[in-house]
């Protein structure tokens, strides 16, 4: 949504912020490119510290690009950081395929004259898997939560690795933050849950 995903770390101080563009992107992709589209700029959040037209014209049209990638889904997090000419690829995502393909889509942007991808592929486990699927439907299915997955683009991605579970973007308010959190320790075989989900301002 770095976005954020996709939103959406913060860096050292203002002269960092100052010449360094971090975006998370959120999205969900279910099958329908259609939907991507038409949500892919509302879901986004704009990206901070760009100090000229440039960098800040390569923030716009790398978002547009990662947004777009197909099957970049709940079970993913990207991220991005602009210095310069040159883009930095940061989160993890489930499948190979999808690394490879955000370097690729990156390197086309105009103005872009290196990417360092430093995406992560997560595990292929089948444990990791199972994981995966009952967090989201401890914390999907859950009343005081089920609102988010009706969205368009679901805002709480689930980054499972090794059995260690992270909650990741962003929700409405300090008691879903907790919520999610809650939801997701009990669920079987989850050794930790790291909770990094913001609360949107």
């Amino acid at each position: 949504m770095n976005g954020s995903n996709m939103t959406h770390r913060q860096g050292s101080g203002a002269a960092v912020l100052a010449k360094t563009a971090i975006a998370t992107l959120i999205l969900v992709c279910v099958g329908c490119a259609e939907r991507r589209s038409s949500v892919a700029s509302a879901a986004l959040p704009t990206a901070r510290g760009t100090s000229s037209a440039k960098p800040d014209y390569i923030t716009r049209e790398v978002r547009d690009e990662l947004v777009m990638l197909p099957y970049y889904g709940v079970f993913d997090n990207l991220s991005y950081r602009v210095d310069a000419d040159t883009v930095t690829l940061l989160g993890q995502v489930t499948r190979p395929t999808l690394k490879s393909d955000a370097e690729k889509a990156v390197k086309g942007v105009e103005g872009v004259e290196r990417v360092v991808n430093d995406i992560e592929v997560l595990s292929l486990s089948s444990a990791d898997d199972q994981i995966r699927l009952a967090v989201y439907r401890s914390i999907y299915g859950f009343d005081g939560l089920n609102r988010y997955g009706t969205q368009a683009v679901p805002p709480i991605h689930i980054i499972v690795r090794y059995g260690n579970v992270t909650p990741e973007e962003v929700v409405s308010n300090d008691a879903d933050r907790n919520m999610a959190n809650l939801r997701a320790n009990p669920v079987p075989n989850v050794f930790s849950v790291e909770n990094r989900l913001r609360v949107e301002p």
